[in-house]
């Protein structure tokens, strides 16, 4: 199975860090949040990967290259502008191929065993839901046992959190153009409505790196848990 690393955001909240870098390259822990998913899919088996960019992609794909210093095989998806989740996944698909594949967000950090999450048949999507964090209490999906179903009335306190992790199925991007600028949740809700998405729960180590406080956080975590001495002006 392929897998893509989402990677196109500008990362407007982690301005003025984002002006001049692009947010998966930003460094957690001594290596750059990218790399850290990297290692991660390569433990798992995925070796061949696809990575979208656009705000500074240019220097994605010089930090990265064809990913052979990193025991993996990186195609590029540029996009002249961000398409938004749904549309970079549609516009990477001649790169992922025919058969289902593994998308994960750039800027989460996560201790996920990549190789369990699977599409189970006749599903269009596999979703790794986490605990609500601080920032996000409402939750976005509802999981009841391995399913993923339609919020009914009373439910939405029992939402999770995606993770930003999921396998797909090419089908579900089936009626959107290439280089249409496209958001995943819709497509998501209406597979949900027929009963083809699937999900499981992780209860380990996920952050949205969505702000530098955030970053700074997992940064001293990291260097905590690794020995690592703290970067300077912490």
């Amino acid at each position: 199975m392929k897998a893509m690393i989402l990677a196109a955001g500008r990362g407007e909240r982690m301005r003025p860090l984002t002006d001049h870098t692009p947010k998966p390259l930003l460094e957690a822990g001594g290596k750059p949040l990218i790399v850290w998913h990297i290692e991660r899919l390569r433990e798992a088996g995925f070796t061949e990967l696809v990575i979208n960019h656009a705000h500074l992609g240019h220097l994605l794909e010089a930090a990265l290259g064809d990913g052979r210093r990193l025991g993996v095989h990186i195609a590029w998806s540029p996009e002249r502008e961000a398409l938004e989740t749904a549309g970079g996944i549609r516009q990477a698909l001649p790169l992922l191929g025919d058969h289902p594949f593994l998308v994960v967000n750039g800027d989460v950090f996560c201790d996920v065993d990549f190789a369990s999450v699977r599409l189970q048949p006749g599903d269009f999507a596999q979703l790794l839901l986490v605990p609500n964090p601080a920032h996000h209490t409402a939750g976005d999906f509802l999981l009841r046992g391995t399913r993923i179903v339609a919020d009914d009335e009373g439910a939405a306190a029992q939402c999770l959190t995606f993770s930003g992790i999921g396998v797909y199925d090419p089908a579900l991007f089936a009626d959107l153009a290439p280089g249409s600028r496209a958001k995943l949740a819709p497509l998501l809700r209406t597979a949900i409505a027929a009963g083809r998405v699937g999900g499981a729960r992780h209860d380990g180590c996920w952050v949205d790196v969505g702000t530098p406080a955030r970053l700074a956080e997992l940064d001293r975590s990291l260097r905590i848990e690794y020995g690592q001495h703290p970067t300077s002006g912490e």
